[in-house]
């Protein structure tokens, strides 16, 4: 490679880079700066990732990695590689019709989050983007959002907040989107695995990867987008939050590679713990759900094993163990009073609480 290479578009030499193997990469970041920069860049390891990946992660000839999903009424959005489905659940015992009534399309990477509001489902993806999909019509419009994956993304009240492997958060206003400008960019100096929009829409929580940061979870206000609180600060490297989530305007739950479930009160001078749950394998955790009163479910990172807790408890209420031809984390769930959804790597599973056996069956 001459030295006109980085006179290239960036898109064309990404896509250039996509091509070489991991030692030509390797070689070619040490060449200088720059291509040092490039080499970094997850879109051009994705194709040697997917490659490395056990064949048994491959369904119907696509990728289907980190699932997503959600659960409103009758319906329920997955994500299958760079798509999200919308299924109608059987009135018959929650099960999922075959085949979906809406896809929606708009990313070129795999859809990492969405979060749906009444008009609309607001994705994030591989490839930097956010989609605004119509719920009603399918159609959606796209802009770039940040330099690496958009690893998650919440919207309340015409506000989204985005977080990036870029180690950036951004804050965006419906009205914005259109040309693709954001109302304010933290520098959070490190990854960003999740997001959470206070309900009061006066703050929002990040949920670092933990590599820069004696806390990974940090509060930032809305309308400044300076940051207001740590917290807790005794976490060790590398003890990201992977998902993080508001029970109450007060109450802020966590859970991440340090395997704990932790509650966090606001309304307390410190913002501190109140209270901690532990994983009793040792796994860390990659999802929780809490029913905004005593009962929360989370998803681990080993063998598809998930738990349900009551926060009146200290041990853990129930767990399962999901079947799947792999060892696939529990990537997302979501319940309410008459079943319980659950994404793995290969396949999507569904616990009716209906049921004295608490039966998961595959979908």
């Amino acid at each position: 490679m001459g030295p006109h290479i980085l006179q290239l578009p960036e898109e064309i030499l990404l896509l250039v880079l996509s091509y070489l193997d991991g030692r030509t990469l390797g070689r070619l970041g040490q060449v200088c700066r720059k291509l040092c920069h490039f080499t970094c860049r997850d879109a051009v390891w994705r194709t040697i990732a997917k490659r490395c990946l056990n064949s048994g992660f491959l369904r119907r000839g696509t990728d289907v990695l980190m699932p997503w999903l959600q659960v409103d009424g009758d319906v329920l959005y997955f994500t299958q590689a760079e798509e999200i489905r919308a299924h109608h659940l059987r009135a018959d015992g929650g099960g999922l019709h075959k085949r979906p009534f809406a896809v929606f399309l708009g990313h070129q990477e795999d859809v990492c989050r969405f979060v749906i509001t009444d008009s609309h489902i607001i994705s994030g993806g591989g490839d930097g983007k956010i989609a605004l999909h119509n719920l009603h019509s399918t159609a959606s419009i796209q802009f770039t959002a940040h330099e690496q994956d958009v690893n998650c993304v919440d919207c309340h009240g015409g506000i989204i907040v985005s977080g990036s492997r870029d180690r950036t958060a951004r804050v965006w206003s419906l009205s914005s989107t259109a040309d693709g400008r954001w109302l304010h960019t933290i520098q959070t100096e490190d990854r960003v695995w999740s997001v959470a929009l206070s309900p009061l829409l006066s703050s929002f929580v990040t949920g670092t990867a933990c590599c820069h940061h004696t806390s990974p979870l940090r509060i930032w206000d809305l309308q400044s987008g300076q940051l207001m609180n740590c917290l807790g600060t005794e976490f060790r490297r590398g003890a990201g939050v992977l998902d993080v989530c508001y029970e109450t305007p007060f109450i802020v739950l966590s859970c991440g590679y340090d395997t704990y479930i932790r509650c966090w009160d606001l309304r307390t001078s410190f913002r501190k713990c109140v209270k901690e749950w532990e994983e009793p394998h040792d796994s860390a955790l990659y999802c929780i759900q809490s029913d905004g009163n005593n009962m929360i479910a989370s998803g681990s990172s080993y063998y598809g094993v998930v738990r349900l807790w009551d926060k009146r408890m200290n041990q853990c209420l129930q767990s399962f163990t999901l079947s799947s031809p792999t060892s696939s984390p529990v990537y997302c769930l979501r319940f309410n009073t008459s079943h319980l959804y659950a994404g793995l790597a290969t396949s999507l599973h569904r616990l009716d609480f209906t049921v004295s056996s608490y039966p998961f069956t595959a979908m």
